[in-house]
């Protein structure tokens, strides 16, 4: 039987490799070897980042959500812990969000929460 060198299949397998490495710099979108590598790092880096953005908006919100609470003399964890045993069911972002938007209803937001907490702790007494 004759020796098969794989010379279609090669091609295709290179062509598609260097497909997906298009738009890199320098020999990382030319050479086979080296795409191949930026291509898997690409996607690791890619797989990681869409996990860390999670935090990094959690953590925004986070921060926005402190700085408003700040400018009104109350603390984070006592405004989302009123929140919590007041029943106000508001994910960070929402909170954030308001907090930017429309000042009044955050007001009204936290002193209901200062209140439910305060509450709570006259009650443990």
């Amino acid at each position: 039987m004759p020796r098969v060198r794989k010379g279609a299949a090669r091609a295709q397998a290179r062509k598609k490799i260097l497909r997906k490495a298009r738009g890199y710099y320098g020999t990382n979108h030319r050479h086979k070897y080296r795409a191949e590598n930026a291509v898997i790092r690409a996607g690791v880096y890619g797989y990681r980042d869409r996990r860390r953005r999670k935090r990094d908006y959690r953590k925004l919100w986070i921060t926005r959500i402190t700085a408003a609470c700040r400018m009104r003399g109350v603390r984070y964890s006592l405004v989302m812990n009123g929140l919590r045993l007041a029943g106000i069911v508001l994910n960070r972002k929402m909170l954030s969000q308001i907090a930017i938007e429309d000042p009044k209803l955050f007001d009204g937001i936290v002193a209901t929460a200062v209140k439910a907490s305060r509450a709570s702790v006259a009650k443990k007494k």
